[in-house]
């Protein structure tokens, strides 16, 4: 009850946006960062060094955001970001999510199995040379040009190993852009505490504020075998921040929604979200139940939950925004008044005035297509699964021109298609079985038990026993097997007798025929009239306001800041001492021996977490906050409940980032963990 009567409050004070980018609100691109507003705001003006020292300094891991500070190559990010890789690292005597990680001397730094780190070396503008290749174009032709044009695009910057480039789509097709990465793909875990203060306070406190996490891990990347020297890197700030100061957050915010026009949020209010949170609360409680049987049990389901529980509260959160009358009400309001001002420019109108109901008249196609593109297309979410798919395809899109293969076999993709096949990452027969028997189930609810597609799935079995044997019947679990499936190209794959790969096999020829028809019924159209809703809103607005999020780097600007919290005042800062206050020694809200154990030799003062304005989404977990010097003054890690809404809105008076503040982090590190030597390279 306390947090629907917290968000409802929130979306009524959400429903009071005025005009795109006021207050600090933004994600921006590094290249078209508005210094001169923060400098009109706050008195600081970022040079363009400052710009380039931040974005090298930077980095992306996989699903979340990082940075470098140390010169040896040492990487800042969450634990929550780093759960996959000491999950992999684990065995059955040693749950290092429960018991945490610290390399004592150098060659103790462990690699983590096919976990990558991207580094934004360079952004390009390549709108022209897309929009030339797609002039004119519609439907199927329009994405194979587009397709063929990023392909080509992306194929400028060589194949080095070390190196990727990615087209970036941004303004939904207003602009394209080329990213140029540094690819560093030999990372090696450092330190990382326990999983009891790292998701201190566990699902009750997610999303909430006051926290006291201590959500950090560090890593380090290598390049042959010896650490990587990076010359832009991020000092440490040895005051941290005080209430009212200035903070950047830099990091790849995973996708908002704030561009779409009302049709498409009402598609998302009325299909997308009621078709989708039951599912995800349903397969919550399964992996739930299972994760109390043992300890097993538990760690296998351990990252999985977390993620989990966040999508629910995410999307539950999306729905709730966009259900209120007053939120929806302003889009439709913000919606008009731009349809309007296209409406006065006649060769606008004629040009790009149509794009909105044609948006309206796709999203009743969508509905009717998405259930087939889900469980057709898409397939299930598996590892075992998407590891037989991969080497099906693999040989059929390697002998294709690359221009003709789907996306996800581009020439960059191949390069490290191998590797995340030969992942070493272990596999849980029993979770897989859970994942696909869920997927069995639902599929058979949506498409109904007369569907050709589940007859010839399901046979006469259940659910259930068909994940089993089809489970049983692989040995894809191990990567020995994988490796010879995928030396061994075509002729093994047709040989081979793999439960799994005969299930791929089966069902690729209809999964290629319904993605086709979804990409051209759908995609391409929706893309197309996207795009022309961008184009007109630059024509009004330009580019006064930041493009949705891609999971690419951006910038924002806020201020260390408290909030008002239906009528209490919630101060920017907690601390260590009121961490030891919240513990109760039950979980989720008991600390590890380790902290008890150096309560005496900890500053009960220090700030443990902070909040600030800065305009943040999923994705930009792990990001560094920093100060007008470019010093760490904390770790992102949350948002309040407050920001729940922001994939679709934002609101400086309530919206909160939520970071590990940068003196706790160092307390923790000498006081708690004895880390000497990485509180000597960060802090000396």
């Amino acid at each position: 009850m306390k947090r629907s009567i917290a968000f409802v409050a929130a979306l009524s004070m959400l429903a009071g946006l005025a005009h795109p980018a006021r207050a600090d609100e933004g994600m921006w691109t590094y290249d078209k960062f508005p210094a001169a507003k923060v400098q009109a705001a706050y008195g600081f003006r970022p040079s363009q060094a400052w710009l380039n020292h931040v974005r090298l300094a930077s980095a992306r891991v996989p699903g979340c955001s990082a940075s470098f500070i140390s010169p040896q190559g040492l990487v800042m990010t969450n634990h929550h970001c780093a759960v996959g890789c000491l999950t992999t690292l684990s065995t059955k005597t040693q749950n290092f999510v429960d018991t945490g990680f610290y390399a004592k001397r150098s060659e103790d730094e462990v690699k983590c199995p096919n976990f990558e780190l991207n580094q934004l070396t360079g952004i390009s503008d390549v709108t022209a040379a897309v929009r030339a290749a797609t002039a004119g174009k519609n439907g199927r032709a329009l994405l194979d040009a587009l397709q063929a044009k990023r392909t080509e695009i992306e194929g400028t910057c060589g194949k080095s190993p070390s190196v990727q480039c990615s087209v970036v789509t941004l303004y939904h097709g207003g602009v394209y852009n080329l990213y140029h990465y540094n690819r560093y793909t030999d990372v090696r875990l450092v330190f990382a505490p326990e999983f009891d203060v790292a998701q201190f306070g566990g699902d009750p406190d997610n999303f909430n504020f006051p926290r006291f996490d201590y959500d950090v891990t560090l890593f380090r990347v290598y390049r042959d075998d010896k650490p990587a020297p990076t010359t832009d890197y991020l000092h440490w700030s040895k005051n941290g921040a005080k209430a009212g100061d200035l903070v950047f957050v830099s990091g790849n915010p995973g996708g908002t929604r704030r561009e779409l026009t009302v049709s498409q949020l009402a598609f998302l209010r009325d299909i997308q979200f009621p078709r989708t949170i039951p599912a995800t609360a349903e397969l919550r409680g399964l992996l739930e139940q299972y994760s109390t049987e043992g300890a097993d049990q538990k760690r296998e389901t351990n990252g999985t939950l977390f993620f989990l529980e966040n999508t629910f509260k995410e999307q539950l959160g999306g729905e709730q925004a966009l259900l209120d009358p007053d939120f929806f009400s302003k889009k439709v309001t913000e919606e008009r008044a731009l349809r309007a001002a296209v409406a006065k420019r006649p060769a606008l109108q004629k040009e790009d005035g149509g794009a909105w109901d044609t948006l309206a008249a796709l999203q009743k196609r969508k509905a009717d297509l998405q259930y087939t593109r889900q469980y057709i297309a898409d397939g299930p979410t598996s590892r075992l699964f998407g590891f037989a798919r991969t080497l099906v395809r693999l040989p059929v899109e390697r002998a294709k021109p690359e221009g003709q293969r789907l996306p996800e076999f581009n020439n960059a993709s191949l390069v490290t298609a191998p590797r995340r096949l030969l992942s070493p990452a272990p596999i849980f027969a029993t979770s897989e079985e859970l994942a696909l028997g869920f997927w069995a189930k639902m599929m058979r609810e949506r498409l109904g038990v007369d569907h050709p597609f589940v007859r010839k799935v399901l046979g006469p079995k259940s659910p259930a026993q068909w994940a089993h044997d089809l489970v049983a019947g692989t040995k894809l679990a191990d990567p020995a097997v994988r490796k010879a499936m995928l030396d061994g190209g075509q002729a093994a794959i047709d040989a081979s007798t793999d439960s799994m790969i005969a299930f791929a096999a089966s069902i690729d020829a209809e999964a290629r025929i319904v993605r086709q028809q979804y990409e051209d019924q759908v995609t391409a159209p929706e893309a197309k009239a996207s795009e022309l809703v961008a184009k007109a809103r630059f024509a009004v607005d330009g580019t006064n306001i930041d493009p949705d999020a891609t999971f690419t780097l951006r910038l924002s600007y806020g201020t260390v800041k408290g909030f008002d919290n239906n009528g209490a005042l919630v101060t920017p800062f907690t601390t260590i001492g009121g961490l030891f206050d919240r513990a109760t020694g039950n979980e989720p809200f008991d600390l590890p021996k380790s902290w008890l154990d150096a309560k005496g030799s900890l500053d009960l003062t220090t700030p443990m977490n902070l909040a600030t304005t800065n305009d943040i989404i999923g994705g930009n977990s792990g990001s560094p906050l920093i100060d007008k010097d470019a010093n760490v003054v904390g770790l992102i890690f949350d948002g309040n409940i407050y920001s729940l809404g922001g994939d679709f809105g934002f609101d400086a008076r309530l919206n909160r980032a939520v970071a590990v503040d940068s003196r706790a982090i160092i307390a923790g590190l000498r006081n708690v963990y004895h880390a000497d030597r990485i509180v000597q390279e960060i802090a000396p």
